[in-house]
Parts: structure tokens; sequence; C-alpha cells
């Protein structure tokens, strides 16, 4: 089983699921953060302690509604997963990450953007908004990561079914998830960093 470039001989490129869904944790948590760090200055309409009170409820409500949402699916393609072929590649969490930001930079930039304008309305709401969804796409991967412990298996999908962002591991294109042993790779079971990344 190859790593790293592209599929040749009939195998086809493979990406994490959970690097896919993590992917995008890290910059929302930071945008969403440093929005809520800047957003808490003006006073606002609403008053720096709403604002606050508020973000704190929508922090708890995106983190949730991110974390819970499309399960049913997710563990209906882990259920139907095949067996990863030798001629298979298997992409690198980099290539993966790099992907997936580049592909949502213009999202991400319009996000804290609008996160900072509406501090003026609501102060510091918006940005933990953001910062909850970051949160949110973290604990999903980690739930992802205990399916695949339990499963005793890393879940892949094929790169050309992800979106044209390179998101949308459980969109509707996709058609299944296939499996390798939990030493492929190089990243965890829930698509964090591997210390010492492993050829199998």
């Amino acid at each position: 089983m190859a790593r790293g470039g592209r599929a040749g001989r009939g195998g086809q490129g493979l990406v994490r699921v959970a690097v896919v869904v993590r992917a995008g944790a890290a910059p929302l948590w930071w945008l969403g953060v440093c929005a809520a760090g800047v957003g808490v200055l003006p006073p606002g309409i609403t008053g720096r302690r709403i604002g606050v009170l508020a973000g704190a409820a929508l922090f708890i409500l995106a983190a949730a509604v991110t974390a819970l949402t499309r399960r049913g699916r997710y563990r209906a393609l882990a259920r139907g997963a095949g067996r990863a072929g030798k001629h298979d590649v298997l992409q690198d969490r980099a290539v993966t990450v790099r992907a997936w930001r580049r592909g949502h930079r213009w999202w991400l930039l319009l996000a804290f953007a609008a996160a900072l304008g509406s501090a003026f309305a609501v102060p510091a709401a918006a940005g933990m908004l953001c910062a909850g969804a970051g949160a949110g796409l973290w604990l999903k991967a980690g739930w992802i990561g205990r399916q695949e412990r339990a499963g005793d298996a890393l879940l892949w999908v094929r790169v050309d079914w992800l979106d044209r962002r390179g998101g949308g591991p459980a969109g509707k294109p996709v058609k299944g998830y296939r499996g390798t042993g939990v030493a492929a790779g190089d990243a965890a079971p829930g698509g964090a960093r591997r210390r010492t990344a492993a050829l199998v």
C-alpha cells in the first residue's frame, strides 16, 4: 500500500476521514478566539456582559451541533467500509490539511471579518460561535477516532469523492469508506499527528 503521491495500477487516492474533519478545527478555534478577544473591546449595542453571555451560549450550541451532526451517516459508511487495496495511495496528513485550508481560506476570512463586524452590535458573540464550531470539529474527530479504535481499523475516503474545497467526507458523493490497519499512514486514530509515521 503506497503513500503520498498519485494512485497507480488501478488504485485510488485515499484521505483519512478524521483528518478531513479535524482540518478545520484549529483555524476556526483560533480565528474565533482572536475575534472574540478583539470583539470584547467595543461596548456594542447590547453591552459586553450580554455579549459574552450570548457568546457562551452560542459556543456550547455550535460545539454540540457540529460534533453531533451526521453521526448516523458516518456510522453507516464505517459499517460498510471495504478493505483498502494494495495499490491505493494513502495521502499524507499534511497534504489533506493543506488542501482543506486552502479550499476554505476565503470562507474563514469572511467568518473572521463578520465576527469582528458583529462585535459592534453584540461583543464577542460571533467569535465565540466560530470557536465553538472549531471545538465541535475536534470533538467529532475524537469520536471518529474512538470508532476507529473500536473497529481496529482506520477509515479512509476517496480523494475524488470530496467536494471541490477538500471537505465533505460524509457528503452525498461518498459511496463508502475503506479501511486499513491502525498503523497505516502518518495520522493516529482521530486524525492527530502520529509521533512516528509508519508505512504499511
